[in-house]
């Protein structure tokens, strides 16, 4: 028996990298997953895999910076699935660019998804939670956030702000018996993150104390973690996932 058995999670941006791995993993454990991203089609080889694992998978195409997208979601995972226990705000992009020559339209496409999105996301599944008495919510913030990085203010204001909507949300919800903390992954192998400049990637490899970039599953496993039974008495933290990167 795994021990997420019966439950029902949303992980948006699950079409790749750490969104993929953590829907996975939270399948390996007996949930049922609703994976969305912004292309549908994205998804095949999430869903495959979830189907694999013999959990139900629902799969659907969602613009977390739009409001009106992220209620028709959440409707049709509840019309599914019946209710979710589990949600994790995965979505999340980079338009990195020195401030000073930082366009408006990128600074507002970084904010709108990463931070406005998990908070669209919170609002419309708490709702149910509220009403079961129940619920878990991980946000992925970022080392980022916690530190700021040359070239990224959009990136690092926008997860900064995901880590004070996480510890505020958590006050509000906790009297409801909902969790919610965050994780912040530091250098993740990933497709993203593999377009950086190799130069970039050394610099930050030679901070690493553990001395290796992380995996899609390292973040996973904390992530499941979050959600499980065994952090039950945890909310309002952020964990850095960051190979001592930040300490």
């Amino acid at each position: 028996m795994g021990q997420l058995d019966g439950k029902k999670a949303l992980v948006t941006g699950a079409a790749r990298g750490i969104g993929r791995a953590i829907a996975e993993k939270l399948a390996a454990e007996g949930a049922d997953v609703v994976a969305c991203d912004l292309n549908r089609d994205w998804l095949a080889e999430t869903e495959q895999a979830i189907t694999v694992l013999g959990r139900k998978a629902l799969t659907l195409a969602t613009d977390v910076s739009q409001a009106k997208s992220v209620q028709q979601t959440v409707d049709e995972a509840l019309k599914a699935f019946g209710r979710l226990d589990i949600l994790v705000n995965n979505a999340g992009i980079t338009r990195d660019g020195f401030l000073v020559r930082m366009s408006e339209e990128d600074w507002d496409q970084v904010l709108a998804v990463n931070l406005k999105g998990a908070f669209l996301f919170t609002k419309a599944v708490s709702r149910g939670m509220i009403k079961q008495k129940s619920g878990v919510i991980v946000n992925l913030a970022s080392i980022i956030g916690l530190i700021g990085n040359a070239g990224q203010c959009n990136y690092a204001a926008s997860k900064a702000g995901v880590i004070a909507l996480t510890k505020s949300a958590a006050r509000e919800l906790a009297s409801r018996n909902i969790r919610v903390n965050a994780v912040a992954p530091g250098f993740i192998e990933t497709k993203m993150t593999a377009a950086l400049p190799e130069a970039v990637r050394g610099k930050m490899l030679e901070a690493i104390p553990m001395g290796r970039f992380g995996l899609p599953d390292d973040v996973a496993n904390v992530v499941l973690f979050l959600a499980g039974p065994a952090s039950a008495y945890m909310t309002g933290q952020v964990l850095s996932i960051s190979g001592g990167m930040v300490m």
